[in-house]
């Protein structure tokens, strides 16, 4: 009994022995590497560069007041269309108090010059019918009479001027706001019941009303100075306009900055495109936009993607595929590359079969 036991042991040992080795022997085996392989496609590689910035209109005018004073009543709301000349808003004067003593002052004085020689013409006058005086020294009294006339009506008008932004025989107000171009009004800052200041050689004045031509928009960006060289004016722009999901807007480079200017430690240049508008997507100003600016294009090129491709100095590799899992070195010339896909001129075919890298 004891001596089947003890062979029975010995059979156990045995068994794990041999099972631990197999185990072992297995595990030190690698498995063979199996490499994936694609295929060079046709393909369009288009290398660009990117603009950050809005799009605007090209004229924005901002409309302000001849006279100071208050806000008394608008005609006008945001994103209405006007013409030149239509009313924008009505302004309450608020005349400075030293100018309007002193235009009360001048047409006080006017009119006591006026009724002086008024009443110095109709004793002349009785004078000449007497035949006490003659016809031209009469004359003379009567052109002081037209001139004194004259000066009080400049000075009453100077007054309604003042106190009311416009005289009796005037048909342009100053109090009345008109719109100084054609346009859609973008924002019309100041409600009803706000002061306002006139517009002077001193400031611009406070705005009533900001109007723009929205039929002419403009993308105005900044592009790095590592890029900068390599655009021109008339360069094709595709914008991509965030707040709208819709094909991009094309637009044509017009205007390159020549000064740099500093953008948070890096200097970029200011770029100006005339945008393409859509029928069907309204274009609203100061979108955020981005420009992809076409540097170079190859349509319906041979390219493989660019991961794929070794490169020893100047010179560009790909590894061939000759039989199953075996792979063989071959020399390729390339083209225009995008940063994905890279164009190959010449040293593949496409029913080539390459090693992916």
């Amino acid at each position: 009994m004891k001596k089947f036991i003890w062979m029975f042991f010995l059979l156990l040992i045995a068994v794990i022995f041999v099972g631990t080795a197999v185990f072992l022997y297995q595990k030190s085996q690698e498995a063979p590497v199996v490499y994936e392989t694609t295929s060079p496609f046709t393909t369009t590689i288009v290398k660009k560069t990117v603009a950050t910035g809005k799009v605007i209109p090209r004229k924005q005018v901002n409309v302000t007041s001849q006279v100071s004073g208050v806000v008394d009543e608008l005609y006008v709301t945001a994103g209405e269309t006007v013409k030149k000349g239509d009313l924008v808003a009505r302004i309450s004067m608020a005349p400075n108090m030293v100018t309007l003593n002193h235009a009360e002052s001048q047409l006080e004085s006017a009119r006591i010059s006026f009724n002086n020689a008024e009443d110095e013409l109709n004793r002349q006058k009785n004078l000449l019918e007497q035949e006490l005086v003659s016809v031209s020294a009469y004359n003379k009294f009567r052109l002081s009479y037209e001139l004194a006339k004259e000066s009080m009506h400049s000075a009453e008008n100077n007054l309604l001027l003042i106190r009311e932004g416009a005289t009796r025989q005037s048909d342009l107000v100053s109090n009345m706001i008109r719109a100084t171009a054609d346009g859609m009004i973008l924002d019309v800052p100041h409600k009803e019941g706000a002061f306002i200041v006139e517009s002077s050689t001193y400031g611009a004045g406070t705005t009533v009303a900001a109007l723009a031509d929205m039929t002419d928009m403009i993308f105005e960006g900044l592009v790095d100075e590592a890029e900068v060289g390599k655009i021109s004016e008339g360069m094709e722009l595709l914008l991509d306009v965030g707040a709208l999901e819709g094909e991009p807007f094309s637009a044509v480079l017009e205007y390159i900055s020549p000064q740099g200017q500093d953008d948070q430690g890096t200097i970029k240049f200011e770029i100006r495109a005339a945008v393409t508008l859509s029928d069907k997507l309204f274009l609203r100003a100061n979108y955020s936009a981005n420009a992809d600016i076409v540097l170079d294009k190859r349509e319906d090129v041979l390219a493989i993607n660019e991961s794929n491709l070794l490169i020893e100095e100047d010179q560009y590799f790909v590894e061939v595929q000759t039989a199953p899992q075996q792979f063989a070195r071959r020399e390729i010339e390339v083209g225009l590359s995008d940063g994905i896909n890279i164009e190959v001129v010449s040293g593949l075919a496409e029913s080539d079969k390459i090693k992916q890298q």
